[in-house]
This record gives structure tokens, C-alpha cells and sequence, in this order.
């Protein structure tokens, strides 16, 4: 069981690997809407859940079930002084409907067992009144102890990330203002890839895309898996064992100027025609994840199999406990 009290919400940091499966959803919430009405009825509802305690789950493996819920732009600006979620744009290259860009609110599920997920879901979804905008389930692959797992292209994915508490503290949690303070900021991108375009390059330039062997994910730098990637390394005669084009490159960083994000992304499986990642992160400052996005935008070779359908960016609030619910730093 993962705790769902504490300072911080459940499923962002812990468990330290991310579980197998999850069930991402996001939601308008009508303009009459009181969302910390919505968030103290949830709250006793995700305890339940988390625990085993809710009558849907019995019999079921509580598999490590966490419920994390965030707030959209519109929602934030109104309970709080929090403001950079406004400023969350449109990238070069998305493909995104306007239903699926934005929403008010972010109910992400993750759990080890998919029959307990999908019962979760179902349950916290009749506890809110919402209009659906978009929802996808996502799986991973077997993890490594520090979490990272392949991803459906075949590369393992989530090897740099905050890990330690004083990482996090740095590069994820939020403080300040009291309404704020222990949430983060959470953005979520549908993305599909072109999973049949990108397996039919050797492997060898699949290697050069992103920058780390297939079989091993060791840099092309050297060093092993664990290995900082040394941007500087050079062959012989001069080229870099790290191309200006690779994706660890593009995305580093070191040459994005800004933070580092936690990813705990999921692969998706709409059918043969759409397959990709659902891109996960979470960062103190939305500026992380712009101007790295930005960065990639400007020569990643990876986008070039990658297009993003579904985008938004939120407020992970602060976590709750028994006698103080989801939303309650908002009331203050």
C-alpha cells in the first residue's frame, strides 16, 4: 500500500518506481463549480481506495494504487497567486484538437494491478461532477531499481531524473505561497509515434537518435547506463559521439539552461496507427519544460516520428491527510 497522506500527494514521487499501470484523465469543470467542494468530497474517497477500504475493491490487491489530482490554469488563477500554468503554449509540430488541450482538472491513477485500476477509476469518477475532455490508460515495462523502463520504441526511458530528497526539493516540490506549497507542476502530453518508422532505421541510427544504445542504454559517450552523458566526448577525428540531433543532447539539461524534470511517463496502445508515450512530468517551474520543449523543437531528430495529440499543464496541489482534505490550502 502507498500511503495516500502526507506533506505531498502520492504518485509523483513515491513509489520510487512508477507502477505498471495508469489511468490519465482530464476534466471541465462546469463555471458554477466549487472545486474545493470537489476535492474535500474526494479525498475521503482516494483514502478508501488507496487502502482496500472501498467496497468496489474487495477482493482486489490495493497494488500499490495511488490517485493524484491536480488543478488546470483556469481553476488556479481564481483560488490562487500561482500564474505561470497561463502561460503553457502550443508547441511547433502539435497536432492538438482544441478538446484536447487544457482542462480544469487532472485525475491521474496508477497502480501494479489493472483490474483494481480500472475499478479506481470508475469509482472517483462517479464521485465528481465533470465533463470529460480526454482520458488514456498507459503501461510500462519491467523497471530498473531507479525506475526507468523501456519505452514502445525500445529505448529505456527515465534514467536522469530527480531521485534524492534534496533533488527533489530543488527540481520538483513547490514552496512559498501556503497554497502552493509541496505541489508541483505537472504537465501531460499525448504523443504518438511513429513506431513503424523509426524501427525500420538500423539500429545503429536509432542508436544516433536518441543518443544511447538500444541493448544496454549506455550513452554513446560511454560509461555504462548510469553514466552522465558527456557531451563533450569526441571521436578521433573530431565528431561527436553525442550528435548535435541525438535526443539526450536536444533535452539535456545543461544545454536547455533550465531544471530537471521528473518523468514517469507511460507507453500507450490505441491500436497499430496509435501507439506512442504519455509524456509525464513533474517540475517546480513550468519555464523546465518549456524551454526544454522549445530546445527539442529546434533540432531533436526524434520528433521527427513524434507528434503530440493531447497537451496541458496543472497544479499538483498540496498532499492532504484525514482532518485536513485535498483543496484545503486553497480555503485559507
Amino acid at each position: 500500500m502507498v500511503d495516500p497522506h502526507g506533506a505531498t500527494q502520492a504518485g509523483v514521487a513515491r513509489p520510487a518506481v512508477p507502477q505498471r499501470h495508469c489511468d490519465v484523465s482530464v476534466w471541465d469543470l462546469p463555471a458554477s463549480a466549487d472545486p474545493i467542494q470537489l476535492l474535500a468530497r474526494l479525498s475521503p474517497v482516494i483514502s478508501a481506495l488507496a487502502s482496500g477500504a472501498a467496497p468496489a475493491l474487495a477482493g482486489l490487491p490495493t497494488a500499490e494504487l495511488t490517485v493524484t489530482v491536480g488543478l488546470g490554469p483556469r481553476l488556479v488563477g481564481e483560488h490562487t497567486g500561482f500564474r505561470e500554468l497561463a502561460e503553457f503554449p502550443v508547441f511547433p509540430g502539435d497536432q492538438v484538437d482544441p478538446d484536447r488541450l487544457g482542462g480544469d482538472l487532472l485525475l491521474q491513477l496508477c497502480a501494479n494491478d489493472p483490474l483494481t485500476l480500472t475499478t479506481a477509476a470508475a469509482e472517483v469518477a462517479r464521485t465528481i461532477e465533470a465533463t470529460p475532455k480526454w482520458r488514456q490508460t498507459g503501461f510500462r515495462g519491467p523497471a530498473t531499481d531507479s525506475g526507468a523502463a523501456r519505452n514502445v520504441l525500445g529505448f529505456v526511458d527515465g534514467i536522469v531524473n530527480p531521485r534524492t530528497d534534496a533533488d527533489l526539493a530543488r527540481e520538483v516540490w513547490l514552496d512559498g505561497d501556503q497554497a502552493v506549497r509541496a505541489g508541483c507542476v505537472a504537465v501531460v502530453r499525448r504523443m504518438r509515434l511513429d513506431v513503424a518508422g523509426f524501427l525500420a532505421q538500423p539500429v545503429a541510427e536509432q542508436e544516433r537518435i536518441f543518443g544511447r544504445r538500444r541493448a544496454t542504454a549506455e550513452p554513446l559517450s560511454g560509461g555504462g547506463p548510469q553514466a552522465d552523458v558527456d557531451l563533450g566526448a569526441k571521436t578521433p577525428d573530431g565528431q561527436y559521439l553525442i550528435p548535435a540531433g541525438a535526443h539526450v543532447r536536444r533535452a539535456h539539461a545543461l544545454t536547455v539552461g533550465a531544471g530537471l524534470m521528473l518523468r514517469r511517463s507511460y507507453n500507450y496502445d490505441n491500436g497499430l496507427d496509435d501507439r506512442g508515450v504519455l509524456f509525464i512530468s513533474f517540475q517546480r517551474e513550468l519555464r523546465t519544460f518549456v524551454a526544454t520543449a522549445h530546445r527539442m523543437a529546434e533540432g531533436d531528430d526524434l520528433l521527427r516520428f513524434a507528434t503530440t495529440t493531447a497537451s496541458a499543464a496543472f497544479l499538483i496541489l498540496p498532499g492532504f491527510t484525514e482532518d485536513a482534505p485535498l483543496g484545503a490550502s486553497l480555503a485559507r
